[in-house]
């Protein structure tokens, strides 16, 4: 994946967050699942929710890696 990087794309996908509202309805998720008190269809957004931030959260390591290096 790094091939592809430039700095500027490194650095705008650590730039990468949830707006306002949708880190309030993560989070109200959240709080629902450690309650054990979501339906069956907020299980499964919560579950892609978890799924997407752990794939963005493997992109932005590479992207600090890789300007690292860059600076190095």
């Amino acid at each position: 994946m790094t091939d592809v990087l430039t700095p500027e794309v490194a650095a705008a996908l650590l730039e990468l967050r949830a707006d306002g509202e949708l880190q309030a309805h993560i989070d109200e998720l959240r709080q629902k699942a450690n309650e054990g008190k979501l339906t069956r269809a907020e299980d499964a957004e919560y579950k892609d929710f978890v799924e997407a931030v752990d794939v963005i959260s493997i992109i932005q390591a590479k992207a600090r890696r890789f300007l690292e290096k860059q600076s190095a």
